[in-house]
């Protein structure tokens, strides 16, 4: 599949999501297995339900990131703005929640949710992430919630996060990650199970990219780990003998927290790369 095949693929599937929410108040067939019951409900009683709704994330990164009072910060991918609108309540007035969607459906569905909430500091921005509509040097935190496997150009994603970032800046995104050498055609159809449809990194290329991109303190934290009974009926339905290929995937699929930062003494975008 062509890269621009992809990139319509996710256009086409979150948009339809957000449709789907907008018109019935539910994500209908474009829910993913792995996307239900990421946020409790003391942090989601003041976020309207459409945007709970709309999360296909496959973690919750406003749980993990340490934001502060008076940050700002950018959701890549940020749908219908659950992630946007949570991280906007925790820097408080003093800060500023981005998020960045390509899809026009997730972002009117994301300012109505803006609207419904109340929440002020907050700006829903049209774009892609491998091209960010924001200065060098000018957010503290980057979110992302099962956003940046969906690139196919996930090297030119984390070279604009570390570009957009002030020095210090934090990345700190939930991501699908895999472990260790998978058959192709088998990853295509967990993947496709997951959600994914570019695909995921091995949790060493992605510290391997972060690296190249200049980041540091690179962590990968796994969330939940997935076990092929989870995707058995799935995969049955794709004539794959699941018995046969449980040995090769079976905890091989991931989400994870990924967290790096970027260097403290960085006088521009430039100067801390290796």
């Amino acid at each position: 599949m062509e890269n621009i095949d992809i990139k319509q693929a996710v256009r086409e599937k979150y948009g339809k999501a957000a449709l789907n929410v907008a018109t019935s108040g539910c994500c209908g067939s474009n829910c993913d297995p792995i996307t239900v019951d990421l946020y409790d409900s003391t942090q989601t009683k003041e976020i309207p339900d459409s945007a709970v709704t709309a999360s296909l994330g496959c973690g919750n990164p406003t749980a993990l990131a340490q934001l502060k009072t008076g940050e700002i910060v950018l959701d890549l991918g940020s749908g219908g703005g659950i992630d946007v609108l949570l991280s906007a309540k925790r820097v408080g007035q003093s800060g500023k929640a981005y998020g960045l969607d390509m899809t026009d459906q997730m972002l009117a569905l994301a300012n109505e949710n803006k609207r419904k909430s109340g929440i002020e500091n907050v700006e829903f921005l049209k774009g892609e992430i491998e091209s960010i509509p924001l200065p060098d040097n000018s957010v503290d935190v980057i979110i992302s919630n099962c956003v940046i496997n969906l690139s196919t150009d996930k090297d030119r994603v984390l070279r604009e996060a570390f570009r957009v970032l002030k020095p210090g800046g934090r990345f700190a995104v939930s991501d699908v990650v895999t472990r260790g050498g998978i058959l192709p055609e088998i990853g295509k159809s967990m993947l496709l199970w997951v959600g994914c449809i570019a695909g995921a990194l091995d949790e060493d290329d992605y510290r391997s990219k972060l690296s190249a991109a200049g980041f540091e303190k690179i962590e990968i934290e796994p969330t939940r780990v997935y076990r092929v009974e989870e995707a058995r009926e799935f995969l049955a339905d794709h004539e794959i003998d699941v018995d046969a290929i449980a040995p090769q995937v079976d905890g091989k699929f991931m989400s994870a927290f990924v967290r790096a930062t970027k260097p403290q003494q960085c006088c521009g975008p430039e100067c801390c790369q290796p």
